[in-house]
């Protein structure tokens, strides 16, 4: 089996172009899922001409049955409650607090390190581009999906280099575009298809929001992407 990109650098050039349709759109923003998504997020925002930034996302996974999501906790202080899957399980709204708080602590933390002082964008009304650099089971790409929209987005579109065709399935419901490069079968895991999948630090992650906040934008969406 040959690895389909040589980083997720390279894999983020190549998703741009399956993207670029959405360029002129008045108020587009791009979100990484952190860490692995920001680098890919980075080579799609600079090819649009958008706005990036971070979407941090915590799935809560049913006590047992962790590949199953209970809810989601996200960036803007969203909460998404799964109220069949709470019900079926049978989990007291005591544990469901619970499980929310500990999993919000991270949220915060990963805000405070990728973010510092610099506000949540305002996403009412905008096209939205969420990324990560995969898509194996899709449950967080998912869940991103959910929270996002309680913030009043105009358009959601998933993508990420590579995707399982399940999950991409999943995703083409749940989003209002599902975009890719690549959805290989049989699916043998994200990493495989890269020649280096280094992990992503939390250093590099802001390196990379740097670089995107301090780059003019083509036609003053960054500002955009701030207002109501």
């Amino acid at each position: 089996m040959s690895t389909l990109f040589t980083d997720r650098h390279d894999a983020g050039r190549r998703l741009a172009t399956r993207l670029l349709g959405l360029a002129e759109q008045p108020k587009l923003i791009v979100l990484g899922l952190p860490r692995g998504g920001v680098p890919v997020a980075g080579e799609v925002a600079a090819a649009l001409g958008a706005p990036l930034d971070v979407f941090v996302v915590r799935k809560l996974g049913l006590p047992g049955h962790e590949e199953v999501a209970m809810g989601a906790v996200a960036s803007g202080g969203v909460r998404v409650v799964n109220q069949d899957a709470v019900r079926a399980a049978g989990i007291t709204r005591t544990a469901f607090d619970a499980a929310t708080e500990r999993e919000l602590q991270e949220v915060r933390r990963r805000e405070r390190a990728y973010r510092a002082n610099r506000p949540f964008p305002d996403l009412r009304k905008a096209t939205v581009v969420l990324v990560d650099d995969g898509v194996a089971t899709g449950s967080t790409m998912l869940a991103g999906v959910h929270a996002l929209r309680q913030l009043g987005p105009a358009m959601i579109v998933a993508a990420a280099p590579v995707m399982a065709r399940e999950a991409q399935h999943t995703l083409a419901r749940a989003a209002d575009a599902c975009l890719c490069v690549a959805v290989p079968e049989p699916f043998y895991g994200v990493g495989t298809y890269y020649d280096d999948f280094t992990q992503t630090s939390d250093e590099e992650v802001r390196a990379i929001l740097a670089r995107a906040s301090a780059a003019p934008a083509s036609d003053g969406r960054a500002l955009d992407a701030a207002r109501p």
